[in-house]
């Protein structure tokens, strides 16, 4: 088993052995480049990341000497466990990926490091994007910073975690109106995280319009159920009929997701009888 074939298999059908071998992968500074960038974007997985894996990842990012594109991967894949963290806590069990005290000491290290300003910005950008993930007190000054850059790569990580911090409904708003495709989609996707009803009228004919890029259309129709969920199923009933079957199928994931579709189903069977 090497690490490209982990990366052609879905990761619960992973062997016991994976999480050694992506372990090795990681701290053998002289392996192949390719396979330890794959390593180090495996090891974030929920079916496989612990204490063992986070310390490892930490050391990559903490490593001067290791690429930008490694270390700025090691910063995402921290984002997952850590978001799971900060939401199920540290009582459950069955709940528990890392530890408390990992948990931690990840939020300590990607704040310091975020500070340090010879870190290389892609890496420092990948930082606050994971971090966000758990919100800190000292996220919200530094996303209004990023959103304030003159440079359009701070302004994207801005806007991106802009969906997992409070307080941006303006800024929101406004980078709806960017120009730039990455931020447009970041905030469109913001927007239905934080059930922006300004952006409704917006955000749903992105959702309607067959000439919307795919991409952002898949965007637009969860942000349209986040945003009014109790509208949602009768606002995208056009899009239901899609020729598109990934499109009708995220409306219906959507729906189901939000509870709509079970709404649906009761108003149908109350009209019925």
């Amino acid at each position: 088993m090497n690490v490209k074939q982990l990366q052609q298999m879905p990761p619960w059908q992973w062997p016991e052995e994976a999480g050694a071998l992506l372990r090795d992968l990681l701290a053998a500074r002289d392996a192949d480049p390719s396979d330890r960038l794959v390593a180090v974007e495996l090891a974030g997985d929920y079916t496989i990341i612990d204490d063992n894996l986070v310390g490892a990842l930490l050391t990559i990012l903490r490593d001067g000497r290791e690429s930008e594109d490694l270390r700025a991967t090691a910063a995402i894949s921290l984002g997952p466990v850590l978001e799971q963290a900060d939401l199920m806590g540290f009582e459950d069990p069955d709940d528990i990926l890392v530890s408390e005290k990992v948990f931690l000491e990840m939020q300590a290290s990607l704040r310091t490091l975020f500070l340090e300003a010879d870190v290389p910005t892609l890496v420092r950008r990948r930082i606050l994007e994971a971090s966000v993930r758990a919100p800190m007190e000292w996220h919200p000054g530094a996303v209004r910073k990023a959103f304030a850059s003159a440079e359009d790569d701070w302004r994207l990580t801005a806007v991106f975690c802009m969906g997992f911090i409070e307080g941006f409904d303006e800024e929101i708003l406004g980078a709806l109106k960017d120009d730039d495709p990455s931020i447009h989609y970041h905030a469109v996707r913001a927007a239905g995280n934080w059930e922006l009803d300004d952006a409704w009228d917006y955000v749903l004919s992105l959702a309607l319009s067959t000439q919307t890029e795919r991409t952002l259309r898949l965007a637009a129709i969860d942000a349209v159920v986040g945003i009014r969920p109790e509208e949602a199923s009768m606002a995208l009933t056009d899009v239901m009929g899609d020729a598109d079957e990934e499109i009708v199928e995220a409306v219906f994931e959507a729906l189901a997701m939000s509870g709509a579709i079970a709404d649906l189903d009761d108003d149908v069977e109350e009209d019925n009888f």
